[in-house]
C-alpha cells in the first residue's frame, strides 16, 4: 500500500475537433454578410432617413452640438419675437382689423367655445 504513488496525472479529456459548421456550407449563406454589404444604403441615404445624425463630429461631442444648435433655435426666436410689430402697429397697418367686442365678451365667447369642444359640441 505504501508503495502505490496516488499523485499520478488526471487523465486528459479528449478534444473536439470536429468543425462548429457543417462541413459543406450552403455557398449562398456563406457570401451573404458580403451581400448585404454590397447593398448597405451610403451614409448620405441614412442621414436623409434620420438614422445617422447630419454631423460628422465626434460621437462625444454630438451632445453638446444639439444643446448648442436648440439654444441658438431659441435665441433666433426670441430675436425676432422681439422686433414682432404690436397689435396696434398692426392695425394702423390694416394688417389686423380692430374687434368692437370688449375684453370681457371675448373672454365669455372664448370660454363657451371651449366648454363646447369639451363637451363634443362646435
Amino acid at each position: 500500500m505504501a508503495d502505490k504513488d496516488t499523485t499520478s496525472a488526471p487523465a486528459e479529456a479528449p478534444i473536439d475537433d470536429s468543425p462548429i459548421s457543417p462541413s459543406r456550407p450552403d455557398p449562398a449563406r456563406k457570401n451573404s454578410l458580403e451581400q448585404h454589404l454590397m447593398h448597405r444604403p451610403d451614409r448620405h441615404e441614412l442621414v436623409e432617413k434620420n438614422i445617422l445624425p447630419a454631423s460628422t463630429a465626434a460621437p462625444g461631442l454630438l451632445a453638446n452640438q444639439k444643446e448648442l444648435e436648440k439654444h441658438m433655435r431659441a435665441d433666433s426666436l426670441n430675436e425676432k419675437i422681439a422686433h414682432r410689430p404690436s397689435p396696434e402697429e398692426l392695425i394702423k397697418e390694416g394688417v389686423l382689423r380692430e374687434d368692437p367686442r370688449s375684453p370681457e365678451e371675448k373672454y365669455e365667447e372664448a370660454i363657451e367655445e371651449e366648454y363646447a369642444k369639451r363637451e363634443g359640441g362646435a
